[in-house]
This record gives C-alpha cells, sequence and structure tokens, in this order.
C-alpha cells in the first residue's frame, strides 16, 4: 500500500481512526525493523508533540509537519510492503494513543521529556545541545532545547 493513499484515508476519516493511521505509518517508516520499545519510543515522540500543540493539534497534523518525520520527508509514492511490519506497527499506534488518553501520572513513558530522535549513527544534529535522554536501538532520542 502506498504512504499517499494511507494519508489520504487518514484525511477522509474521522479522528481517532485518522490519528491512528499516520501514527501507525510514522511508526513503520521509521522504526519497523526496531524493538516494541523502539516503536513505542518515536511514536511516544509524535504524541508528546501533539499535545504540546506547537506541531499541531492532531497526530495527522504532527507527523505531516514539514521536515518531522518520514511521512512529510517521503516520497508518497513509497509502498509499505511489509504487511507483517504494518501490523506491529498499528498495535503500537493504537497502544500509544490509549496510554496517552490517560491521565498524566497514569502513563508509563518510554523517553520521557523527548521531543526528538534521529539515528544514532548518524551526523550529531546542529539542534541538539547536549547528550541523548536515551539511545533505543538505532535512534538517538532528544529533549526540546
Amino acid at each position: 500500500m502506498k504512504l499517499s493513499f494511507l494519508l489520504w484515508l487518514a484525511s477522509a476519516l474521522p479522528q481517532p481512526a485518522s490519528d491512528q493511521i499516520c501514527l501507525a505509518a510514522t511508526v513503520y517508516l521509521e522504526a519497523r525493523s526496531e524493538s516494541q520499545t523502539g516503536q513505542m519510543a518515536v511514536a511516544e515522540v509524535a504524541m508528546r508533540r501533539r499535545e504540546s500543540g506547537r506541531w499541531g493539534k492532531t497526530v495527522c497534523d504532527v507527523v505531516r509537519a514539514p521536515g518531522q518525520f518520514a511521512t512529510a520527508t517521503l516520497s508518497p509514492g513509497v509502498v509499505l510492503d511489509n504487511p507483517e511490519a504494518w501490523k506491529k506497527a498499528w498495535k503500537i499506534a493504537g497502544r500509544s494513543i490509549a496510554m496517552w488518553s490517560l491521565p498524566i501520572d497514569q502513563r508509563t513513558f518510554v523517553v520521557p521529556n523527548a521531543f526528538y530522535f534521529v539515528v544514532a549513527d548518524s551526523v550529531w544534529p546542529a539542534w541538539a545541545k547536549g547528550p541523548p535522554l536515551a539511545t533505543i536501538g538505532a535512534h538517538n532520542f532528544y529533549r526540546i532545547n
């Protein structure tokens, strides 16, 4: 299935279905080869950004913000061709959205305070001020500066 189809479908459906599609696509594209913990951490960053309101009011707004996540930086023609990875990403997205619907004191965070992540072996990001909060799988996670 193509990314463009998923994003169109998300635009046609009401929340929370649209948010789960957008979050699952992000988890799939950013972390499909990561552990469940790594995938939850990526989802957590998107959900934290949504909650802050700085990047948009919905998950779809957040993950489609220019230059922020793979859903906005990759070609819409990208094919999501691993059904097993999609199934896992869908479950992670659902769990993450459910967890973020809880009062803050009842949530369990993987990377508290992380608003950004980058591939761990990539060039040090110019915006990073200090060491990562955590490294999970192939990603370094950072707080807002």
